[in-house]
């Protein structure tokens, strides 16, 4: 009989959440000091919609439109509404994202990657006029400070968190090997380059458009010349295109060994495994 295959054993890491199929999905939190920002203009906001209320007020008591002994009731709800029904409505309405949220591109997720809901965001409302507006937010700041992923005490308590909206763009695709140099690629040598100078040599094709053109070909000639003792054979082109062939090459040939040695390590893995089931039991 042979013996049962080992559990899967599935890696997560601190930025990953793991959906009900299995799957880690890599999610960003928003850093201490944008989530702070964005707080602090949805407190401003607020604090700009509790004086026009104030202000509107004022104007219908001095009317006369309103009596004097409604003013302590008036004070009170324009209070529960800023800090408490304002935020759950928006957040409910906008699936996490407020104006200060939208500002540092952040949006409050729950903490299994979802979109929040009323309960939520009615909870971090709530716990808000606390940790927010009694204290000054002292209590948020000191919390989301000692929280992995910067959650204030509302965030705990209704298991939400801010994630990250605004990716960073990703690189340009590298270049391929240059037109004039793709039969030479088949037989070149590059694997005696110094790696100092083939990083040199690939932080200069990588910024190369940015340069100005007397400083790109002095930069080209240069790394050129010393890579040339190095490269065999040496094609007969332009500086510029020598040193982009001679990185794609070595970008090539590395990512080709990279997937080898990956292919290698799961047929000794899946080898070891079948002999492992393949052994006679006791």
């Amino acid at each position: 009989m042979s013996a049962a295959p080992p559990p899967t054993v599935v890696d997560i890491r601190q930025d990953e959440i793991l959906t009900g199929e299995a799957v880690a999905l890599d999610v960003q939190p928003i850093g201490y000091f944008l989530r702070a920002l964005g707080l602090l203009i949805d407190v401003v906001l607020a604090v700009g919609v509790l004086i026009l209320f104030s202000l509107v007020a004022s104007w219908l008591l001095g009317q006369s439109i309103l009596d004097v002994s409604v003013s302590p009731i008036l004070t009170i709800l324009a209070i529960v509404l800023v800090t408490v029904v304002l935020p759950t409505v928006v957040e409910t309405a906008t699936r996490g994202r407020s104006l200060g949220k939208l500002a540092v591109g952040g949006r409050i997720v729950r903490a299994d990657g979802g979109a929040s809901g009323f309960r939520q965001a009615f909870i971090r409302a709530l716990v808000g006029v606390f940790e927010i507006w009694l204290t000054a937010g002292a209590v948020a700041a000191i919390v989301g400070a000692f929280t992995p992923r910067s959650q204030r005490l509302g965030d705990l308590l209704a298991g939400t968190y801010s994630e990250r909206t605004r990716t960073p763009a990703l690189p340009a695709s590298a270049p391929g090997i240059p037109y004039p140099l793709i039969g030479w690629a088949q037989v070149a040598d590059v694997a005696r380059l110094p790696d100092r100078l083939a990083r040199r040599t690939a932080q200069f094709v990588s910024h190369a458009d940015a340069m100005e053109p007397a400083a790109r070909a002095r930069v080209a000639a240069s790394l050129a010349a010393e890579a040339a003792q190095h490269v065999s054979p040496v094609p007969p082109v332009d500086p510029e295109t020598f040193l982009r062939g001679v990185v794609a090459v070595r970008r090539d040939r590395e990512l080709r060994a990279l997937d080898l040695e990956a292919q290698r390590v799961a047929a000794l893995t899946a080898g070891a495994t079948g002999a492992v089931r393949g052994f006679p039991q006791r």
